[in-house]
């Protein structure tokens, strides 16, 4: 009997099986290859730590990071790839390099740095799911770490100023969804019928861009006008998710979307309170320390003092 296979990652939200991009690569990978995942969905019950999801845990091992996983999931006979050829193998390896470096940004971006997108999407949704009072903490550091990770590989000269390099990873992103078009074509999948590592990184990419309802949608707007690659979404959806689906979201739009805001409204007022008592703490008077006050002893008290001091 094979060691059971639990992966812990992101849940999901308006019709994906989780929100978040790596953890949906490792989801759509196990569909394709049938590796059998049971799925921990992290909520604010979670212990673990939120920095390394998602998780691939075993008998014997714990591996982090999409391509690790998927790597130690080929490993173990589950591989998607297997009817690829060598040139479709090393198309794999570019075309996941060129989504690494000119689409991750722009989605970070879009999801924790853009303000409008951060505070009434992104931070609400991700708080919800972490254990108070780290909710009010770690969607900041997340944030922070998004931010640098742009940064890290974007902002390099002559590109000094955020404004620059935002300008420049939307153009990029635009550029890459246009490759990936006119690359998938009229076919299902990138390399014909059947679903390979490109086509899971490539849903984990494009489907929390495509699905999730942000206020600011520069990158989803041109997303939406390439037909092929919004089918492409749908048709993985529809044949591989449909079913763990059905217990994700039951509501429909308008409930998510009036549950989203009143989780906004409460995330935001306890932010602003816990500012309030900061500033309180801030503008309070410091008073000195007091002093006790010194008993002075009569001549007669320090002497007997003295006495008791010495007798044995």
């Amino acid at each position: 009997m094979a060691a059971p296979l639990e992966l812990s990652c992101w849940g999901g939200g308006w019709g994906l099986p989780s929100v978040h991009s790596e953890s949906l690569v490792v989801m759509a990978y196990a569909k394709f290859s049938g590796a059998p995942l049971k799925v921990n969905v992290i909520d604010n019950t979670w212990k673990g730590s939120r920095g390394d999801v998602p998780v691939l845990t075993t008998e014997d091992n714990i591996v982090s990071q999409p391509a690790k996983i998927l790597n130690f999931l080929r490993k173990q006979k589950y591989n998607a790839d297997y009817e690829l050829s060598a040139k479709q193998g090393a198309d794999t390896l570019a075309y996941i390099a060129l989504l690494e470096e000119k689409l991750l940004p722009a989605v970070l971006h879009t999801f924790w740095v853009e303000s409008d997108n951060y505070f009434t999407v992104t931070k609400p949704w991700f708080a919800s799911r972490i254990p108070f009072p780290l909710s009010l903490i770690l969607p900041g550091r997340m944030s922070k770490g998004a931010l640098n990770r742009i940064l890290l590989t974007r902002g390099v000269p002559p590109l000094y100023h955020l404004r620059e390099v935002e300008a420049q990873i939307y153009r990029d992103a635009k550029e890459c969804l246009n490759l990936l078009s006119n690359r998938l074509g009229t076919s299902q999948f990138f390399f014909g019928d059947t679903p390979s590592t490109l086509d899971a990184y490539v849903f984990g990419y494009l489907a929390p861009l495509y699905k999730v309802r942000f206020p600011k949608v520069q990158l989803q707007e041109h997303l939406k006008q390439l037909f092929n690659l919004c089918r492409f979404c749908d048709d993985i959806l529809n044949s591989y998710f449909r079913l763990s689906l059905a217990g994700i979201s039951p509501a429909g739009p308008e409930t998510v979307d009036a549950n989203l805001q009143k989780l906004t409204q409460l995330v935001n007022k306890e932010s602003n309170l816990i500012e309030k008592m900061d500033d309180n703490l801030r503008q309070s008077p410091q008073l000195p320390p007091r002093k006790l006050p010194t008993l002075k002893l009569t001549p007669a008290e320090e002497e007997s003092n003295s006495i008791q001091r010495l007798s044995p």
